[in-house]
């Protein structure tokens, strides 16, 4: 990844391909389409609720289950992973709760909560969700540690969306982060990749991107079925597209935001085959 805010040739000659989903909820037809189609990107987000903790089936299995996938979709391609609230497990010294399978999850060499990363120049930072005020410090210091190290753009992965934005609406209020909300504006990291708002995209008034000041927000949002929601995008075309059962949407990330965005119409040419008729039958 080598895009700079400003420059209209981020990419150089490298094609850089990222494939975001979220709140995949233990939905195991959609871990299945997800892992038949990572090795067509260049990087895979998965940003978030892994598990269903209103499912019937216990944590500590679903964790084995997830673990599983997770391995299988590394081997294939380069993978990384967040926390969400349905992630948490177990309560810290504080008190406050956390997602310590995580840790099961780093082990197997995916970056994840806590971790930051560096792919030819480009910093990604990955955020585990917060319960609490030592958490939350917890995120603020990685923050200000990435802030300081030099790069030629900047990603985060954060589970919750920005308050206010409409990658947060839920149709009736806001549902976002206040506290991403001030970090952006204190940062203006290049994008953040969320999730948490299953409904955001879907409502009128929300959405699945947002731009706050020059940051990219995008959340993919939630849908039934084995396909997940799912945004994909291309730093060289400079553009990212949006893929539900609701339709398709496009955004040029060169071009100020407009609303209503687009709705996508044929497929770009940089989109591979595999991840508009994925075979689950290739994992």
């Amino acid at each position: 990844m080598r895009w700079a805010r400003g420059s209209p040739a981020r990419t150089g000659a490298l094609r850089v391909k990222i494939l975001l989903v979220s709140d995949l909820h233990y939905a195991l037809k959609q871990f299945d389409w997800t892992a038949a189609v990572a090795p067509d990107f260049d990087l895979v987000v998965i940003a978030g609720d892994h598990l269903d903790i209103a499912g019937q089936l216990s944590g500590g299995v679903q964790v084995v289950v997830v673990l599983n996938y997770l391995k299988r979709m590394a081997a294939r391609g380069r993978l990384i992973v967040s926390s969400g609230n349905h992630d948490l497990d177990r309560r810290d010294a504080a008190g406050e709760k956390v997602a310590a399978w995580m840790s099961r999850v780093r082990r197997h060499g995916i970056p994840t909560d806590g971790d930051s990363l560096e792919i030819d120049g480009a910093l990604i930072t990955i955020c585990p969700w917060w319960d609490g005020p030592h958490a939350r410090q917890a995120v603020a210091d990685q923050l200000a540690r990435d802030a300081a190290r030099p790069k030629s753009s900047w990603l985060w992965v954060y589970h919750a969306p920005p308050e206010g934005s409409p990658t947060c609406w839920g149709g009736h209020r806001f549902h976002g982060d206040a506290e991403l909300t001030r970090w952006i504006e204190t940062y203006a990291p290049d994008m953040v990749f969320c999730g948490h708002i299953h409904e955001a995209p879907f409502k009128r008034g929300g959405s699945w991107a947002d731009r706050i000041g020059d940051t990219w927000v995008f959340n993919a949002g939630r849908q039934i079925g084995p396909t997940p929601t799912h945004v994909v995008l291309d730093t060289e075309a400079r553009e990212a597209a949006w893929f539900s059962l609701a339709g398709a949407e496009f955004a040029d990330l060169d071009a100020p935001l407009r609303r209503p965005l687009p709705e996508l119409t044929t497929f770009p040419s940089w989109l591979g085959p595999n991840i508009r008729d994925p075979d689950p039958t290739r994992v």
